[in-house]
């Protein structure tokens, strides 16, 4: 892999607990992510696609983004890029030469 296909910096997130005042019980309807780490990658946008939801007209852009090996991703976490937020659908590893890891995500706007 070389690195200079790698030139994005992003951050990696993880759902956390979303706990109340004082360690208390978790907030409803809370949105709390914490970080899991940073690192380089290449993004690249598959495709775009019109969806209509629930009388809302809807974008759905699907992505690639691949990054050196590693082996703490998995769905449902997200990835930042500037002011973007990638959804990770699925995590695919290199699992013969442990070069990379390509997620599938997912950027919804609308």
């Amino acid at each position: 892999m070389r690195a200079g296909d790698l030139n994005r910096r992003i951050t990696i997130q993880r759902r956390g607990d979303a706990k109340g005042g004082w360690g208390g019980s978790p907030k409803p309807g809370a949105d709390n992510w914490e970080e899991v780490g940073k690192a380089w990658a290449s993004i690249k946008t598959l495709s775009g696609l019109g969806a209509i939801k629930a009388d809302a007209e809807m974008s759905v852009v699907k992505a690639s983004i691949r990054l050196r090996w590693r082996a703490d991703l998995a769905a449902g976490m997200r990835v930042l890029h500037g002011g973007t937020v990638y959804d990770i659908k699925a995590v695919l590893p290199d699992t013969a030469r442990r070069e990379h890891v390509d997620l599938v995500c997912e950027v919804r706007e609308g």
